[in-house]
């Protein structure tokens, strides 16, 4: 696979993983469990500062395996994420093992764009939502990281914290 959209596509992805890692390290403990939006069928809890995290970080890892066959994160977490109106995760996360989870993505994602081929680009991957190509998937899985940190950065700054700055270049 051409080098040069290797790199392209591992500077834009890092960023978004970037400005999630900011965006996770400015929340102060009170927002942990701040809700980001409501709506009437949805538990409250799935809308929290540290679910919507944990949600995103999940599947950054669970998309940039291709396929839910097989998949597993590591531990404490589980595949209970998978059933989009299942139960929560038996307890609250702490900032500390999403923020591991977080640069076991980013090795992770750095890693698999670096092994992709032009095969490997190809391959289809199918889910609930859809079928699509791996390459295509980055791409869909760069904008759900990225929407999801920019949604967190938005409680920060509506709830008078300082939030981090949009991150235009990948941080190495």
């Amino acid at each position: 696979m051409d080098t040069n959209l290797k790199t392209s596509i591992w500077k834009e992805f890092g960023a978004s993983i970037d400005y999630l890692a900011d965006t996770l390290s400015a929340c102060h403990d009170e927002l942990w469990r701040a809700s980001l939006w409501q709506t009437p069928n949805t538990k409250p809890e799935f809308s929290q500062f540290w679910y919507v995290t944990y949600h995103t970080l999940f599947w950054l890892h669970l998309y940039l395996t291709g396929t839910e066959e097989g998949f597993l994160p590591p531990a404490p977490f589980t595949l209970i994420e998978q059933d989009e109106n299942g139960p929560l995760p038996e307890r609250v996360y702490t900032k500390d093992e999403l923020q591991d989870y977080l640069k076991n993505g980013r090795q992770k994602c750095k890693a698999t764009i670096d092994a992709l081929t032009d095969e490997m680009a190809q391959r289809r991957c199918q889910f609930g939502w859809g079928e699509c190509s791996f390459l295509e998937l980055l791409i869909y899985n760069m904008r759900h990281v990225h929407g999801h940190a920019s949604q967190l950065n938005m409680l920060l700054g509506q709830n008078g914290v300082e939030t981090p700055d949009y991150v235009t270049q990948i941080r190495d």
